[in-house]
């Protein structure tokens, strides 16, 4: 009797042992959830947030590794957000893409039920087996994230044990899945959030600036043919979402008909966001346009949201689009082709719904020649050409702008202006016009400075003759405008290359062509 209530001692301390244990192992799971808990209310940035869950998992489970993968905006690909694997060998690591069709992880994800790894024996995927021979995988656990009967991700462990998980541990896991795919749906909800927060405010910051920067001009004014064509242009194409390429020279009011087109389109409620390609520098211009990441380089301190996404919806305006460089042209291709972008320092593609209106004073099909334009990009560009023609050609609308102009600053400056004199409208008339509407309504604005009556004192003495006084003094050197169009004529009308009348004159192709503009000289006319 002795030796059997002995041995009925040592079985039941055994289980009192066994039962201590399971207690510690559930305490030790239950206090799993409470942290992953914590962690969820603490922290809703999507990265940081499930790397800390991963760490926490990967710890209380005794594996090797755990990531969490989350689809892409085709759902075509599982992409790792997170992953806590501190003996990695470099296969697995975050950002990497994974395949979902023909795939364990892809399964998990379509079908909405686990898929458990005892043996390397049971991956049959050729992704799979690759992951599992390049980081010694024995065995593993897939999980689907599931919240609202709606799948989110995967949640994948990975051990170099074999059998590391027992039906009870996926039970487990799986309400630990459940946690997670909680934690995955407020974190992207709270970073979309947070996007579109920061949208809203660099949008308002941007009208801001708009309302504060007037345009060049209040609005288009003019009853010339040229000008009425270019109008019946504009009506029939604004009510699509076609792409619209505006030619002209600088100054002749190519953003206030991008103003028209968007004001007429059914987008008329959104934004027309504004960017002069040239106006800014070159290392600059990529972050302004497609955005960048904090950290994505030197002085990024913040995230920034790009002028793309600002015209979400709405209408993208580029200026002087022939001044984008060759290196950025493919990523603005791929915007106009499949409506993509990634910011600046960041691999997550973003989608966007825009409609283009470029300008250019530039003659792209000699930058194609030249190879500084993609045939491409410029056939992408040019669906719907419209050319806005100089003011010498409209000559007819000089008067309507000149009162237009003068009744304009005369508010401005408390001033009453009732006269113009007749025979300074008609010298005005006469004046070709180089710098275009911009160049008359800097004249206008100058003469109401200095008009002290109801009558407008435009000086003009320079414009007699025809205004060749005035050519003389714009081109700073007849002889050197005789030399220019002579070189021009040896090379055809070539500006640009090796053998381009910049090199013949020894200066830079762009100094060449701010020179040719101020001239007059169209180099189309050399060839």
């Amino acid at each position: 009797m002795g030796a059997y209530a002995g041995a009925s001692q040592a079985l039941s301390t055994q289980e009192s042992h066994r039962m201590q244990a399971e207690l510690e192992h559930e305490k030790d799971r239950l206090k799993l959830l409470l942290d992953m808990t914590n962690t969820l209310v603490s922290n809703l940035e999507p990265r940081d947030l499930l790397r800390a869950i991963s760490a926490s998992i990967r710890q209380d489970m005794h594996c090797d590794s755990v990531g969490v993968w989350l689809p892409d905006s085709e759902r075509r690909q599982l992409r790792q957000l997170a992953l806590d694997f501190p003996e990695s060998r470099g296969f697995l690591s975050e950002d990497l893409s994974h395949p979902i069709e023909g795939t364990e992880l892809g399964s998990v994800f379509k079908t909405g039920k686990p898929f458990v790894v005892r043996t390397q024996a049971d991956v049959t995927s050729e992704w799979g087996i690759s992951a599992v021979r390049a980081e010694a995988f024995e065995s593993g656990c897939c999980l689907p994230l599931i919240s609202r009967n709606r799948t989110l991700g995967v949640l994948g462990l990975g051990s170099r044990v074999e059998n590391s998980f027992s039906p009870d541990d996926v039970d487990f896991l799986m309400r630990v899945a459940g946690q997670v795919a909680i934690a995955v749906e407020n974190a992207l909800a709270y970073r979309e959030i947070a996007e579109l927060k920061d949208k809203l405010a660099q949008e308002k910051l941007y009208l801001e600036e708009e309302i504060r920067s007037e345009a060049d001009f209040e609005g288009i004014v003019g009853q010339s043919s040229a000008l009425r064509q270019v109008l019946q242009l504009v009506e029939t194409v604004a009510t699509s979402d076609s792409t619209v390429l505006l030619l002209g020279e600088t100054g002749t009011g190519k953003e206030l008909i991008a103003q028209a087109i968007h004001d007429r389109s059914r987008r008329k409620d959104r934004t027309l966001v504004r960017l002069n390609c040239a106006a800014i520098p070159t290392g600059l211009l990529e972050s302004e346009l497609f955005g960048h990441e904090r950290g994505a380089f030197t002085g990024a301190v913040t995230q920034k949201i790009g002028r793309l996404e600002l015209a979400d919806q709405g209408t993208l305006f580029l200026d002087e689009v022939g001044d984008i460089p060759l290196e950025l042209q493919p990523k603005l291709l791929r915007v106009l082709q499949d409506g993509e972008f990634e910011r600046l320092g960041s691999t997550r593609t973003k989608k966007v719904d825009i409609r283009l209106v470029a300008a250019t004073n530039r003659d792209l099909d000699r930058m194609i020649e030249d190879r500084q334009f993609r045939s491409d990009l410029y056939y992408r560009l040019n669906v719907f050409p419209i050319r806005v023609p100089p003011l010498r050609e409209r000559t007819e609308d000089i008067p309507l702008l000149v009162r237009y102009f003068s009744q304009k600053y005369a508010r401005r400056m408390e001033k009453r202006i009732e006269n113009i004199p007749a025979a300074a409208l008609r010298k005005l008339t006469r004046w070709h016009w180089p710098g275009n509407v911009r160049e008359l309504q800097n004249l206008v604005e100058r003469a109401v400075i200095l008009t002290r009556s109801s009558t407008l004192a435009i000086s003009v003495p320079e414009l007699a003759n025809g205004g060749a006084t005035l050519a003389v003094a714009r081109t700073g050197n007849a002889d050197e405008q005789e030399r220019i169009v002579r070189i021009l004529k040896e090379t055809k009308g070539h500006v640009g290359g090796p053998n381009g009348a910049a090199a013949r004159l020894g200066v830079k192709r762009t100094t060449l062509l701010t020179r040719m503009k101020k001239m007059g000289i169209d180099p189309r006319k050399m060839s």
